[in-house]
């Protein structure tokens, strides 16, 4: 996304709707700029925003004079008064940052718009997790700091070095060159994203070592990360998983139970 400098007339509008703060006015020019670096492609900008098509050079006089006269001649917050926010053409690796950003665009690897994945929510249907096994979503990345492949990578390696299994149906494993090491492909390890999720799947009597290995390499990237880790209940809705959470000091809370009643999974009630 760009600022056309000869239509924008420094309201600020937008600087405020942009989730990644990539937006700012420049005070030399006196134009609002993208930060193209930090900018993750979301369109949060280009969606979020009404569009006026008011003359630059007449709008600009009547806030100079406003100005002069000492008062504001300000658009309404949610509109961009000149359109001047341009489309680019993406190409390959930045059409990753949209892709993993703009929540309308659907990934090439799954179909799935946003991050690409139903993670785990739905394995009532697509029956991930076995019993006896633990499913985890890694997420990187919020609004305000995003997250880089770069990090995601460094973290899933030492995740693949502790014994995980990446998910196939997953746009971030659809990115590694190789899945058994983690290892992520090394074009697009700059390119940054709103967010994104990572899942793996392990046997439940490795989920002290994922979680250690986790705990031992986040510190060291520059973006949140939030886990979540699902397994199959027994008859009376209970898990063991909740006992090995407690042993490594994760605090949790459930926040979501399936019945089972889906397929493929139904013939394999408790």
């Amino acid at each position: 996304m760009r600022i056309d400098p000869r239509k924008c007339v420094a309201c600020g509008n937008c600087v405020a709707v942009c989730p990644m703060g990539a937006i700012a006015i420049d005070p030399v020019s006196h134009r609002a700029v993208v930060d193209a670096d930090e900018c993750v492609e979301c369109y949060s900008c280009y969606r979020g925003m009404s569009r006026e098509h008011l003359p630059p050079a007449v709008v600009r006089a009547i806030r100079g004079i406003a100005r002069l006269a000492r008062f504001r001649f300000d658009p309404e917050p949610d509109v961009c008064p000149t359109g001047a926010f341009t489309e680019t053409e993406l190409s390959w690796p930045r059409t990753l940052r949209r892709a993993f950003s703009d929540p309308v665009v659907p990934h090439e690897s799954t179909g799935l718009a946003g991050r690409g994945t139903e993670e785990v929510k739905t394995n009532d249907v697509t029956g991930r997790v076995r019993r006896g096994e633990a499913g985890f979503t890694v997420e990187f990345g919020r609004p305000g700091i995003g997250a880089r492949f770069r990090d995601i990578d460094r973290v899933t390696r030492a995740l693949a070095a502790a014994g995980a299994r990446f998910e196939q149906a997953n746009p971030v494993t659809s990115l590694m060159s190789d899945p058994a090491a983690g290892r992520i492909r090394e074009d697009i390890l700059g390119e940054k994203v709103l967010s994104a999720i990572v899942e793996l799947k392990t046997p439940m009597a490795s989920v002290p070592e994922i979680l250690r290995a986790l705990r031992a390499v986040a510190g060291g990237v520059e973006t949140v990360i939030c886990l979540g880790v699902s397994a199959r209940c027994d008859a009376g809705g209970d898990t063991e998983l909740a006992e090995v959470l407690r042993a490594e000091g994760f605090a949790f809370w459930r926040g979501k139970t399936n019945l089972g009643l889906g397929r493929p999974l139904w013939g394999d009630a408790a």
